[in-house]
Parts: C-alpha cells; sequence; structure tokens
C-alpha cells in the first residue's frame, strides 16, 4: 500500500480531453464580487514551509481522528479488536481519509486550470489563477503530511475518481464549475471543517484551517462565476445540470465508505459497510456533508421540485434554509468583519 515510486511514471495517467479555450479582450471590470474575491485571495494567500510547525511529532497510531468517528465504534465488531488492532485501524483510515484528501486536490488543480482556459470573463480568469495556486499548495500540505507523518498512502477512490473523471472531461465550462466549484469544493469545506474540529493533532488542526480559508473563496468562485450564465438556460439545459448534480452528490456521499481499509485489516468489508450505514453517527455525517452545497445549489436555480423530492429522498433537503452555509451572508460577513462593523468572534 505504501508508495515509494516518486521517480517513475508507474503510477501515470494520461488522457485526452476536448478543452474549449477563451480569449477575452474586454479588460474593463464590472463584476465587483469576483474581483474582490481576487483581492481577497491575493491578500490571504500563505506558505506552508513558514507557517506550519513541520517538526511536530504525530502517531498516527493514536486517536488523531475520535474513535466515535468509525460507524462501527462501540459495536460487537469494534469490541471484538485488539488494542493493536485498533490502533492499525486508525492508522489505516487515517491514510485513507488524508489520501481521498490529496487525491481530490489534484484532481481540483487540474480541472481549476482547465476554468482559467475555458470561462469567458476576465475576472474569473484572473481569480481562477489564484486558486491553481491554492491548489497546487494544498496537494503540497497533504502529500507532506502523508509522506512525513503517515507513511501511508492508499490509492484513489473509485467513486471519487469517477467524479473527477467526468470533470475533467467535460467540454463545457459551467458543467466543470459546477462540479468541481459547487459539488467537490463544497463537500471539501464540510469535511474539513469536521477535521479540524475534532482532530487531536495541533498540526492537522492547522494545516486543515489553511485550507479551509482558501476553499471558502473556492465555492464562492463557483457560485459568483455561474449565477450571471445560468440565468439564461432554457429547461432542457437546467434539467441537464441538475441531473448532474444530483448524480454527483450520490457518488460523493457513497466515496466515504472505505471499503479498501476493512480489506486491508483483514475484516469482512461488506459487514463493517452494513454497520457503518446502520451507525446514527455515520448517517448524520453522510447527511451533514452537504450543508454548503444545497444552499447554493437553490441559488444558482438547481432545486426545482424534482430536485427538491431527490434531496428530500436523500435527506439533505433542510440545508436549502440554511443561509450560514450561503456564499451572500459568507462575504457579507467578510466585508463586515474588515471594515469593522463586526468583530471575528460576532460573527
Amino acid at each position: 500500500m505504501n508508495t515509494n515510486s516518486d521517480h517513475s511514471t508507474e503510477h501515470l495517467e494520461t488522457f485526452t480531453v476536448e478543452q474549449s479555450v477563451s480569449y477575452n479582450w474586454a479588460y474593463d471590470t464590472d463584476r465587483a464580487s469576483l474581483m474582490r474575491l481576487y483581492e481577497n485571495a491575493k491578500r490571504d494567500q500563505w506558505n506552508s514551509t513558514d507557517v506550519l510547525d513541520w517538526s511536530t511529532d504525530v502517531d498516527p497510531r493514536s486517536e488523531v481522528l475520535p474513535d466515535i468517528g468509525f460507524g462501527i465504534y462501540g459495536t460487537s465488531v469494534w469490541n471484538k479488536l485488539t488494542k493493536s488492532e485498533i490502533e492499525k485501524l486508525r492508522h489505516e483510515a487515517l491514510a485513507w481519509q488524508l489520501s481521498q484528501f490529496l487525491h481530490g486536490e489534484q484532481g481540483a488543480l487540474l480541472a481549476t486550470a482547465q476554468i482559467v482556459d475555458a470561462v469567458p470573463w476576465y475576472e474569473s480568469k484572473q481569480y481562477g489563477s489564484t486558486q491553481v495556486m491554492d491548489e497546487a499548495r494544498h496537494v503540497e500540505v497533504y502529500r507532506k503530511y502523508l509522506k512525513e507523518k503517515v507513511e501511508l498512502e492508499y490509492p484513489i477512490n473509485p467513486e471519487l475518481k469517477n467524479l473527477l473523471d467526468q470533470i475533467l472531461t467535460e467540454s463545457r465550462w459551467d458543467m466543470k464549475l459546477i462540479g468541481m466549484q459547487i459539488i467537490v469544493e463544497g463537500l471539501a469545506l464540510a469535511s474539513f471543517a469536521s477535521i479540524r474540529d475534532v482532530s487531536a493533532d495541533p498540526l492537522l488542526k492547522e494545516l486543515t484551517q489553511y485550507v479551509i480559508s482558501d476553499e471558502s473563496r473556492h465555492v464562492a468562485f463557483g457560485v459568483l462565476s455561474l449565477r450571471e450564465y445560468c440565468q439564461d438556460l432554457t429547461e432542457a439545459e437546467r434539467n441537464e445540470r441538475e441531473d448532474f448534480i444530483y448524480e454527483a452528490c450520490l457518488l460523493m456521499r457513497d466515496r466515504i465508505v472505505m471499503r479498501e481499509v476493512w480489506e486491508n485489516m483483514g475484516m469482512d468489508a461488506d459487514h463493517c459497510i452494513a454497520v457503518e450505514l446502520d451507525s446514527a453517527f455515520f448517517k448524520d455525517f453522510r447527511v451533514r456533508l452537504f450543508s454548503k452545497i444545497v444552499p447554493n445549489v437553490k441559488s444558482l436555480g438547481f432545486l426545482s421540485d424534482r430536485q427538491r423530492a431527490r434531496f428530500e429522498q436523500m435527506g439533505i433537503l433542510h440545508f436549502e434554509s440554511e443561509t450560514t452555509s450561503d456564499v451572500d451572508h459568507d462575504m457579507e460577513m467578510e466585508r463586515r468583519m474588515r471594515s469593522g462593523e463586526l468583530d471575528q468572534s460576532a460573527a
């Protein structure tokens, strides 16, 4: 499971995609929100070499993430594990989770580079260039943490790979933005917040907080860039995008089933997954992952009666009223804090 072939092409995968490229010679800016986002991105760049304490000791077999996060915790399956097996499970699960973060960030790096080419507006191209740097930095920090602290890596989960492939091979720029900025980044933002809040490792906690500061801008970039374009979609085009959103949500919900870990532990993977899926804690976590997505899907006009019924079946429709997860709310809070109208603790 360890990968040490940094200087080989053993794990190199290449494919050819249809990609639109658009120049924009109109440099007058009239999209103030996007330009403000660009200014924020310039202001908030960070260097992991300087701001993170990489000398921190990390024991990946310790409870870096709380054991209660395992869906089998407290069940007969958990109670049969020895102390050594629990330590191994912690190590494997931490490696699996952070490996998926790493792979997702590489997908975001490639997708955002494509978006800079394809998006039609100068302001979006300019902001998108800052996200390319952000994603490169995220790949850097997760790769370093896995290599130096966890010393174990997992391949990309099939469901995540499926979604990234769809995004990267999609020729329409707005579909790339929906897939990456609204779905993948929205889920990542919720997942990263959970890791930050519960991790016992100060390095992982601080690393994740820095990543979150970038990810919130990425989601806002998607919403602000898509709103103008989506107003003019036909009913057929709107239905196609709603279907893509729904199918992507199903894929991303299902990707958190870590079958590979249970198999590496020599446990009955099907049984462990069934126990996890029946866990109240696990069910709640899977639902909360969509708290950042649903309000923004609604703001883009992709929450028709048909979509509402599907989201209701998934148990995530109630997030439509979560204004604290909406881009407009987040940007207004940021503006008020910067202007001195609101202190950070109040926000």
